[in-house]
């Protein structure tokens, strides 16, 4: 005879498989209520041993027994046999044996770790390393053994708790201190499912409330009391065959108001203690050292705030050299190279068609090079990723054509428009009007994020349609181009002509552009698959973008008899349109004097230009600085406005374009440089453990960017069809996770459908319905400003949100349910990047 171990806890439960004796998945541990009643009663009339001083497996085992006789459990004659079925040997799961007896293994999750392997085989030492990673430092264990044997009349139990955690040789399979051991042996004839009330036991210690009520024990009074207050957050479900999964939401539902209940009770009890007064007081002091260190408090000086952002960041400037010291960094880099090059391309490509060549792929590329760089050496939160975004394309076209219409020279009223947009950035920056983002809700943000997605799906299929227009299908060809012209047309016209009406072009563009985006999307969907390991569907996702844009580049340049239009990019560092334009762009005009009353009325889009930096810029920063995320450096928002305002205002001067703190890139970048914690239990959900924060990642990425002009030969041959495929990839990927689309498709949907999210819960349906129509009649309103010669007025629109949803709706709306449609119930968005490793923690290990 011999202990087998049959199940383990690390926080979730884990069984081993009979048949073909490996671990199953990590799960949720479901009791039966008698076994929990059964578990009360034994230690209720068992033997119970709080802090017991000794070192020893048989010290231990020798004390159990005596305490068994004394409490009348077993007979003194049974002595021996009990001691000695205490002292058989354990065998665990790697060893393949025949057993009578079990052994539950329970080890707690706030609890450490000797890292010395002690297996036999290169397989055994593998799984032990694994298992060893996800048991956090400091453990403790809990040996759970239960079984059956032949020679007791009763059964018998013993609740040992250890004064000091020891190391109990050959008695779990990783050397993990034991403090607490329960013990029930009994005859097979008995009413009583001993396994079940050794898992009772075994869950009951991994749940965080009963073992921090074990260790404070003082008696058995105090563990039956700790046994009925898990009693009171537990569920019975009637014996009743259910099936499908939607029946089972209730069960959660209720378990929330029950563990709601039970921290309601806590913090009554906490509020009535000794301690009140202390307590209270290092809460105010607490509180009031994290209000100092709010990077968004006001000093109430001029320039106070960036003073403060300075004295902050800068002293850590060596840090940031130092931390990029990884090989995480160097994974980030060739990761977000290619996520910043990519828009770069896509939005420098639709650039050059909103301005007709005066601005292109060629400028953008050298103004996020030139302002990565200096952004990254000198900006107080350097994980930002700086880059062009689709509000300034908007705010471009609309300007262009402002400009077209009124004879103005549209690069000279950039110049002013810049110079206006550093006078605002100086203004607020010394007035610390960063405070102002406070005011932004979650209203505004979800209508813009929204408004951003539906331009880039309209630009899409606008760009194909087009391509479909210039490209119709006829009925003969090729088509007779000498009969549709006049004699006066030329033989080179005939033949530009007939290149451009190629019939295939269209269809050759919509395959380009929808397998471009299915492929990223695909291979998007795949990082969190179940195929492969962690780190290749990881590298797979991660470079979903440039595998789809070099897959259809492929695809177009093995069709060689069909026309596609690629991108167009100058040849080493040259503008994009040398004959209409140079590299510095006069103030005063290159074809004729600027008009002075535009110098002056430049400064309403300027205004227009500073609310769509402050915005994403100040945003942005808000995201990435979320709690969660654990970064420690701190932020600077009055510093990063003030480096961004004033680069892009100095970069009118050469004709270069406006740039913000992109918001998805720059969550991409923080992802990728955040270290998940490896000491989790099975089936948890992985942990930030820190984020690399330093400055070199954003410098070589800047530079990589810039370094890509010289391959302009490279990108000529990216048709714009690729491009028209990621933006598509991009405007539907953004959608997800936006509440306003989420709440969108509930007006869709039966009420008894919808999701368990607090604003669905707290939240009248038609009320729900309701907030939602009104954000989508904002939508509606900024579209039709954006499509109209009212365009320039597209972000003073936007800005007043702000004040629709802070003074007018809660005329309208009960402040619980604003403070219900303004929660987040998603997740953050660093738990996308850790969902490989959480699936792989999901499976056997």
């Amino acid at each position: 005879m011999h202990w087998r171990e049959t199940a383990r806890w690390i926080k979730f439960e884990e069984n081993v498989e009979e048949d073909t004796a490996r671990w199953g998945k990590p799960h949720v541990a479901s009791l039966s209520f008698r076994s929990l009643l059964e578990l009360r009663k034994t230690i209720a009339h068992g033997a119970v041993l709080l802090d017991l001083e000794q070192t020893t497996l048989p010290g231990i085992a020798h004390l159990m027994v005596e305490t068994m006789i004394i409490s009348d459990q077993i007979r003194a004659e049974d002595r021996a046999n009990v001691l000695r079925a205490l002292l058989l040997k354990h065998r665990w799961v790697d060893v393949d044996v025949d057993v009578d007896v079990d052994v539950d293994v329970d080890v707690d999750v706030d609890v450490g770790v000797d890292k010395n392997p002690h297996l036999h085989n290169s397989e055994g030492h593998r799984k032990y390393l694994k298992l060893m990673e996800k048991i956090p430092e400091d453990a403790e264990a809990t040996v759970v053994l239960v079984g059956c044997v032949q020679f007791l009349e009763q059964p018998t139990m013993a609740f040992v708790r250890l004064n000091e955690a020891v190391f109990l040789e050959s008695v779990l399979e990783v050397p993990i201190p034991v403090r607490f051991i329960f013990v029930l042996l009994g005859p097979s004839q008995a009413n009583m499912d001993y396994h079940e009330i050794g898992r009772s036991i075994s869950t009951l210690m991994s749940d965080k409330h009963f073992h921090e009520a074990a260790y404070m024990a003082d008696d058995r009074q105090d563990l039956l009391n700790a046994i009925n207050e898990f009693l009171d957050c537990s569920i019975v479900i009637p014996p009743s065959e259910v099936e499908g999964k939607d029946l089972l939401k209730s069960i959660a539902t209720f378990q929330k108001l029950l563990l709601k209940k039970r921290k309601e009770r806590e913090q009554k009890s906490m509020k009535e203690g000794t301690a009140q007064e202390a307590k209270g007081l290092s809460i105010h002091i607490w509180a009031k050292e994290e209000a100092e260190d709010d990077p968004l408090k006001r000093t109430g000086i001029f320039f106070g705030g960036l003073v403060r952002d300075i004295k902050r960041r800068y002293p850590k400037y060596l840090s940031d050299i130092r931390d990029a010291l990884h090989s995480q960094c160097l994974a980030a880099v060739l990761f977000i190279y290619f996520a910043a090059l990519s828009p770069a391309i896509t939005f420098g490509g639709l650039l050059g068609e909103k301005t007709e060549g005066l601005m292109g792929v060629s400028e953008l590329i050298i103004s996020t090079s030139v302002l990565g760089i200096l952004f990254s050496l000198l900006g107080a939160q350097p994980l930002l990723v700086i880059g062009f975004s689709g509000p300034l394309l908007v705010f471009e076209e609309a300007f262009y054509k402002f400009c077209q219409t009124q004879g103005i020279e549209y690069l000279t009223g950039r110049v002013w428009i810049g110079l206006w947009l550093i006078v605002f950035i100086f203004i607020i920056v010394a007035a610390e009007g960063s405070f102002l983002v406070r005011y932004i809700s979650p209203f505004t943000q979800e209508i813009f994020a929204f408004l951003i997605s539906l331009i880039f799906i309209y630009e899409t299929f606008y760009k194909l349609y087009k391509v479909f227009a210039e490209h119709p299908l006829l009925k003969f060809y090729p088509p007779n181009v000498q009969s549709s012209l006049n004699a006066s047309v030329l033989p080179t016209d005939a033949v530009s002509l007939g290149t451009r009406m190629q019939p295939n072009t269209a269809l050759l563009s919509l395959i380009l552009m929808l397998g471009t985006f299915f492929i990223a999307f695909f291979m998007r969907k795949f990082k969190n698959s179940r195929f492969l390991g962690g780190k290749a569907r990881r590298i797979i996702g991660d470079f979903g973008i440039p595998i789809s844009i070099l897959v259809m580049v492929l695809v177009d340049y093995t069709i060689t008899d069909t026309y596609t239009q690629k991108l167009n990019v100058p040849s080493g560092l040259s503008v994009t349109s040398p004959h209409k334009r140079g590299w510095f762009i006069h103030p005063m005009g290159s074809t004729g004097t600027f008009p002075l009353w535009m110098m002056f009325a430049s400064a309403i889009p300027a205004l227009l230009v500073f609310i769509l930096i402050f915005m994403e810029t100040q945003i942005t920063t808000l995201i990435v600085s979320k709690k969660e995320r654990k970064l420690l450096k701190g932020s600077g928002f009055h510093l990063d406005l003030l480096l961004i305002g004033t680069m892009g205002g100095l970069c009118a001067l050469f004709g270069l374009p406006w740039l913000t703190a992109a918001t998805v890139r720059s969550v991409t970048h923080v992802n990728a440089l955040t270290v998940m914690s490896k000491a989790i239990a099975p089936g948890e959900k992985p942990r930030i453990e820190e984020v690399k924060e330093q400055r070199v990642t954003g410098v070589l990425i800047a530079a990589l960017v810039g370094l890509s002009i010289v391959m302009g030969n490279m990108l000529r041959q990216i048709p714009l069809a690729v491009l028209f495929g990621i933006f598509l990839y991009m405007g539907v990927t953004s959608l997800t996770g936006i509440q306003l689309y989420e709440r969108l498709l509930l007006i869709f949907m039966p009420s008894k459908h919808h999701p368990d999210h607090i604003y669905v819960v707290k939240v009248k349906t038609w009320r729900m319905n309701l907030f939602t129509c009104i954000q989508l009649a904002c939508i509606v309103l900024l579209w039709v400003v954006k499509s109209t010669v009212a365009s320039l007025a597209f972000p003073f629109v936007l800005i007043m949100t702000v004040p629709l949803r802070r003074f007018v709706l809660p005329r309208f709306f009960h402040d619980r349910e604003l403070k219900a449609l303004d929660s987040e119930d998603a997740e953050p968005n660093f738990d996308e990047d850790g969902r490989d490793e959480y699936n792989e923690l999901h499976m056997p290990v």
